[in-house]
């Protein structure tokens, strides 16, 4: 009878055992793992890294590859289920998404204000990662005040050399004096090599950063930057959703005087890669001419939300590896918003950009405060529509509303003018 017992409580505990790796396969299907450390990575596609976690984070366990959209609605305006609904932790899915920020040791203050702005306005209701890179190890306050802000988890990189400094075709003697030149011209940053590998880096290194490629979507945040309204909706399951592959919030023209050569490299990387030109394209967007000559318009990248794989794929690649031989970030002063600009306008369909006009956002000198007196009071903003940079001469957003055939917001010919 005994052993007639423990058989049964055998075959209980194996039937339990089998329903529990069931469950847990079943599961972890659409579930994405986030890894704070990739083995036998590539060099050339990473870094050596370092990182510090604030715990586990709710956004973790809720990544979601596969889910019903229907049974998590977005409130995308005030007439949605759930637009009140601004405290506590927001159910439904989260995307394979994390903030990016490059920052230094010495913008810890500035970058805990960006942040406590993400937070408070969206970020506090999502838990999304936040990864900082720093081509120097960041110090024990950097990472105690950024890791106390974020609510999701936080990771800290170390930039490789290789993505932080002179690649070996570069005439350095040539470099000096363009930067000695463009001292005395007094052309911003021009005399700056810190500026120059910044640039290269975001236009062609971040995204390949060890930490980075644990992620899908980006938010880069950059310091002393602010958020105006509250975000209501999930801007990365948006991009999802909507299939974007790249965002902004503010464009204008480029200054001249840092790019006289780009369009040049440009045309020559059209004529070798026809087949990574997209139909439909935004050319009109760069170009009033048909792609003859470069008309400077691009969006201003110190905001971005986009898709990393975009970035990490061939045509991309190809681009920038094709500028960067050329070396214009270095003989010039090319600036990773018209590399970003220029790729996305060409190498993707132009419904697959798109303009935030529900994201307020300040970087000096310019500010996007949403077009239209209601959509500020819904949104609970807190900025100046005088301010508001979008429609003024010096601003191409009339120009992407154009291309893509969009109706500009209500009450864009009365706010914001010169």
């Amino acid at each position: 009878m005994a052993a007639g017992s423990a058989r049964y409580v055998r075959y209980i505990l194996i039937t339990f055992f089998i329903l529990a790796v069931f469950y847990f396969v079943s599961n972890s299907a659409d579930v994405t793992t986030l890894r704070t450390h990739l083995p036998n990575t590539n060099p050339a596609a990473g870094g050596n890294s370092d990182s510090t976690a604030a715990g586990a984070s709710p956004n973790e366990a809720k990544v979601k590859t596969n889910y019903d959209a229907s049974k998590f609605p977005m409130a995308m305006t005030p007439n949605d289920p759930g637009w009140n609904d601004l405290a506590g932790i927001k159910e439904g899915p989260r995307m394979n998404a994390t903030f990016v920020t490059l920052a230094r040791n010495s913008d810890v203050w500035e970058i805990a204000k960006s942040i406590r702005q993400v937070e408070d306005r969206f970020n506090r209701r999502y838990n999304y990662d936040w990864v900082f890179l720093n081509d120097k190890e960041f110090d024990d306050t950097f990472k105690t005040v950024t890791t106390s802000l974020v609510s999701g988890k936080t990771h800290y990189g170390l930039i490789p050399k290789e993505h932080w400094s002179f690649p070996d075709w570069i005439d350095q003697d040539k470099a000096a004096k363009v930067r000695e030149d463009m001292k005395e011209r007094k052309i911003i940053y021009g005399d700056s090599i810190s500026y120059r590998h910044m640039c290269r880096f975001e236009s062609g290194f971040f995204f390949r950063q060890e930490l980075m490629l644990n992620y899908e979507y980006y938010w880069r945040v950059e310091p002393s930057v602010e958020l105006y309204c509250d975000v209501h909706y999930d801007p990365f399951r948006y991009m999802h959703e909507n299939k974007k592959k790249y965002s902004f919030v503010l464009s204008l023209y480029e200054y001249y005087d840092t790019i006289p050569t780009l369009w040049d490299s440009t045309k020559k990387f059209i004529k070798n890669h026809p087949e990574h030109i997209a139909a439909g394209n935004s050319m009109g967007f760069l170009s009033d001419d048909g792609g003859e000559t470069y008309n400077k318009c691009h969006f201003w990248s110190n905001f971005e939300v986009g898709n990393l794989n975009w970035l990490r794929s061939k045509p991309y690649i190809d681009f920038f590896e094709s500028l960067d031989r050329d070396g214009g970030f270095f003989y010039e002063r090319w600036g990773d918003a018209p590399v970003h600009s220029i790729a996305a306008g060409l190498m993707l369909p132009k419904e697959e950009i798109h303009f935030f006009n529900d994201i307020a956002y300040f970087h000096v000198p310019f500010t996007h405060c949403p077009t239209g007196q209601k959509t500020r009071t819904d949104l609970k903003c807190h900025c100046n529509p005088d301010e508001n940079f979008d429609w003024k001469g010096y601003s191409c957003t009339s120009k992407f509303f154009e291309i893509n055939g969009m109706e500009k917001p209500e009450g864009w010919d009365q706010e914001g003018k010169d």
